[in-house]
């Protein structure tokens, strides 16, 4: 049974009512004046809170939608490219002067991972403006620099022939069947598993599906088709194993990725007949630095333009969120034709 108290008070403090209840007047004052002690300590160290403080605050309570994946690379870019230049300040002192040196110095970088930077730091600012830690967000007028933009290359037939053969020799090396076969992106293709290989009917017909698990955008988790080629290797794999794996049947972890590429990309230029000392590849690269996973995933795309696959379509099979990211790939295949045709002519 709860206590009842004999008198019972109320005050504001910065907007808000708080109650208070004793058996009397003097310990009603006594009580209220602990309360405002305690409320404006909590307000002094909430202003006094610093970038990284209030960052990493801002992450764990508004950024909850993101993937495992996607918040530690999301976190290691924060870490880099605020933090360390701005993190140990307070909030309440950081001038939009000093977000624009920040973010003046990202000059260079690609236009992708400025627009990146500049929406993170966008993302804490408004939140402490919002929550009243500042009156006016520094970051509401900066002006981001010109970014450069490298579109990703195909690979050429003789890449594309190298990339499979080494691929089907290793089932680490799957990952890359799946980039090139199914458009996967690499963490997409890394997650894929036997329970993924689907088939489906219709009429006669049979067509054999992979479900890409995709967490990128609501558009990322989707159902390709596996072409024939690709299916004959994977159609065995148990439903409870992953496609692309360790000899010990664990997925490709992201901090693996990378050293994984390296190695298929220097057997790539051994079997390519590329000159090696002391087990060190040795300049011209047969098959340049330039190629990555990423290519495969972009050739995927390509042959859906050059096949006459509808841009809304390959739109959804590639799992973008923005039909402006599939169309640069099919005005880029329009344009390589037009000067194929023009090598014709002239």
């Amino acid at each position: 049974m709860r206590k009842k108290y004999k008198y019972s008070r109320s005050f504001v403090y910065e907007g808000k009512r708080y109650y208070i209840k004793a058996d009397s007047l003097e310990e009603i004052g006594r009580m209220k004046e602990r309360k405002l002690q305690l409320l404006r300590s909590i307000q002094i160290r909430e202003t006094h809170i610093s970038v990284e403080e209030y960052g990493d605050k801002c992450i764990s309570l508004y950024k909850t939608n993101q993937s495992f994946i996607s918040r530690q690379i999301f976190e290691g870019m924060v870490r880099r490219e605020i933090y360390n230049p701005i993190g140990s300040l307070c909030v309440k002192d950081v001038t939009q002067e000093r977000c624009q040196i920040l973010i003046n110095g990202l000059s260079g970088y690609s236009t992708s991972y400025i627009n990146k930077v500049y929406n993170a730091l966008r993302f804490i600012f408004r939140y402490a403006t919002a929550e009243n830690l500042i009156s006016k967000d520094p970051t509401a007028n900066l002006v981001k620099p010109k970014g450069t933009y490298t579109p990703r290359r195909i690979p050429t037939q003789e890449e594309r022939e190298a990339v499979i053969s080494l691929a089907k020799t290793d089932r680490r090396y799957y990952l890359y069947l799946l980039c090139l076969y199914c458009g996967c992106r690499p963490s997409e293709a890394a997650n894929c598993t036997g329970a993924d290989i689907i088939t489906k009917k219709r009429g006669a017909k049979v067509y054999n599906l992979l479900h890409i698990r995709g967490t990128k955008s609501v558009n990322a988790d989707r159902y390709v088709p596996i072409p024939q080629d690709l299916y004959s290797i994977i159609k065995d794999t148990p439903k409870n194993e992953y496609i692309a794996c360790t000899p010990s049947g664990k997925p490709i972890v992201p901090n693996n990725r990378q050293s994984l590429w390296r190695t298929f990309w220097k057997e790539l230029n051994r079997r390519a007949g590329c000159k090696v000392y002391r087990n060190k590849l040795l300049e011209p690269y047969p098959i340049p630095k330039d190629l990555t996973p990423y290519c495969l995933r972009h050739e995927y795309c390509t042959n859906l333009a050059r096949k006459g696959v509808d841009i809304r379509t390959a739109q959804k099979l590639m799992g973008h969120s923005d039909i402006s990211l599939t169309a640069n790939i099919y005005t880029h295949v329009e344009t390589d034709e037009i000067l194929a045709a023009a090598d014709l002519l002239l």
